[in-house]
């Protein structure tokens, strides 16, 4: 079975509120809830061929908004990026952020019944672990009576020591760059400094680093060239693996792990194999975007899935934009080779531009080749990014995030296709733009093609382009050309970049028919992106006409 993974931001999710303020307060601009996914919308989203949701910032983090009459205490608005503060800044590991409660003192009871609508609705829950960094005054209410805080234990006048949780700055006051007052009557106070997330270890952040937050540390001594000190395990190793161990024992069926690769692979190695023994069903998903440390994560590592952000999604998005050949798709999966079942797909997420963004392909209906070659090129997982769907433009100035072609995960706001498409639980298509219903057939027609068309899900992969780049009727700079195969079926894609259509003549060569077993002679077939016939003349060393839409794709299926 194909993966097919749908991020979902729930604080967004379900939000009504259409007159909005930049940087307005969670009373002003509103904020969905757990309880706004509904068993309508959770079927909704699985009509997609979703398989797995990836709930983003369940997690208890820093906020501006004041939770202290909950018993959570209340965060300094200078280490808070936005009004709603970000999924990345977790303050507490053991706790569901209060925004998404429609009862806060009952949010934990409201995420075990979102993951159990989840379940009944044949979805699994992949939910985010930030190993690598906190708030800066994290501090966790709900943690098991057992379980030490983190830093709580921490000698703070040694700079490094594998006991530690946090890495210090002796002798030294937090003062960043950044506002440290804000709105606050009183300027924060850190003293000595911590270390900050994206492992700047001096005591002045400036505002474009990740200020809100402090480095865990796992025993790796940056200050002495990376020095490792693993034995006896480092006490932030213990204190993580507990914390995967809670959620997976409330039914969480995978994690997304936030920035894996600045964390040792030495832990993830330590922690989620024998995890795993006793959680079978759990899926790991890394953020790693080195390359080199791919099968390091995945063999050592034990990750089951890593980002394709630098190879596929790069490149796609400079084959979308013109700013590089089609040809190019080729080096993706000669990249990573034996590991292509296990890397992620994707043409969204909360850290890009959207592709309807005036940043990127400026509308959804432009990312349409990219969206079939990215779902059908080969058998490994594909994510969804909400909105996407409905090409969501993401140039919305919400507050903390400008107008940047993302959608904020910093403040409260209410994207307004998926508002639109909520449509006070009815989940409709009738407000939305005829632009965007068109959006959302077409994704619906190609995961669902992706997931259930067995030649997309578990078949073959052959690319065409190598024989056909001094083909003078196929236009290998604009269109990208492969056969997928399974059993007696073979499906024939070709995807066009271009602004114009094209009548290709594309030629299939011998060693296709040898290892694809296809057959010679004439056969009917049908594109399942139109359901129009179309009969097919297969000849070893021969070209197969074919008309492909601007900016478009055709799956010709044929049965042998």
């Amino acid at each position: 079975m194909k993966i097919i993974l749908y991020q979902l931001l729930p604080r967004l999710f379900g939000n009504p509120t259409e007159t909005l303020l930049r940087g307005g307060t969670k009373e002003q601009n509103g904020c969905g809830r757990l309880v706004d996914i509904t068993p309508t919308a959770l079927q909704k989203i699985k009509s997609l061929g979703v398989t797995h949701i990836w709930y983003t910032g369940l997690l208890e983090h820093a906020t501006q908004t004041d939770y202290s009459g909950f018993g959570i205490r209340k965060d300094h608005s200078a280490i808070v990026k936005g009004r709603a503060g970000s999924p990345y800044a977790v303050k507490d590991y053991y706790d569901i952020d209060p925004d998404l409660a429609t009862s806060p003192e009952r949010r934990m009871e409201e995420f075990i019944a979102l993951t159990e609508r989840t379940h009944r609705a044949g979805m699994k829950v992949i939910m985010d672990f930030v190993p690598n960094h906190v708030a800066r005054q994290y501090h966790s209410d709900a943690a098991p009576p057992d379980v030490h805080d983190l830093g709580s234990d921490d000698n703070p006048m040694q700079a490094f020591s594998a006991s530690n949780n946090f890495y210090y700055i002796p002798g030294q006051s937090l003062h960043g760059s950044f506002d440290m007052q804000a709105n606050e009557a009183y300027p924060y106070r850190e003293s000595p400094a911590k270390a900050t997330g994206n492992d700047l270890f001096t005591a002045t952040p400036s505002p474009n680093d990740w200020y809100e937050t402090v480095k865990l540390n796992y025993g790796v001594d940056y200050l002495s060239g990376g020095r490792k000190r693993f034995t006896p395990v480092p006490d932030t190793w213990t204190k993580m693996r507990d914390i995967l161990m809670y959620w997976a024992e409330k039914g969480v069926d995978g994690f997304r792990c936030d920035m894996a690769e600045m964390v040792p692979c030495e832990f993830w190695e330590w922690c989620l194999k024998p995890l795993k023994q006793s959680f079978p069903q759990l899926v790991f998903i890394g953020e790693v975007y080195n390359p080199s440390l791919y099968r390091d994560y995945l063999y050592r590592g034990g990750f089951d899935l890593l980002y394709d952000k630098v190879g596929l999604y790069d490149t796609l998005r400079g084959v979308v934009c013109g700013q590089r050949p089609a040809t190019s798709l080729s080096d993706c999966w000669k990249s990573v080779g034996d590991i292509q079942k296990h890397m992620l797909n994707f043409l969204e997420n909360h850290d890009e531009q959207r592709i309807a963004s005036d940043f990127f392909a400026k509308s959804g209906l432009n990312g349409f080749p990219a969206l079939v070659v990215s779902a059908c090129m080969n058998t490994n997982p594909f994510m969804l990014y909400f909105g996407q769907e409905f090409g969501e433009r993401g140039m919305d100035q919400e507050g903390y995030s400008g107008l940047d072609g993302r959608t904020s995960i910093f403040d409260y706001w209410s994207p307004a296709t998926l508002r639109q498409w909520y449509d006070g639980g009815h989940f409709t298509l009738k407000k939305l733009s005829p632009e965007s219903k068109r959006i959302y057939t077409y994704y619906k027609k190609v995961l669902t093609i992706s997931s259930r068309e067995r030649a997309i899900s578990d078949g073959l992969f052959f690319d065409l382009m190598y024989c056909n780049g001094d083909n003078p009727h196929f236009r290998s700079d604009k269109v990208y050309a492969f056969i997928r195969k399974q059993d007696n079926e073979a499906i024939f894609v070709l995807a066009n970049f271009d602004t114009a259509p094209h009548l290709t003549g594309t030629l299939i060569p011998s060693h296709a028919f040898d290892y694809l077993k296809l057959k010679e002679g004439e056969f009917e077939s049908v594109d399942l992106l139109t359901g129009k016939p179309l009969k097919l003349t297969l000849r070893r060393d021969a070209t197969v006409s074919c008309r492909v839409p601007a900016r478009g794709a055709v799956m010709l299926k044929t049965k042998f």
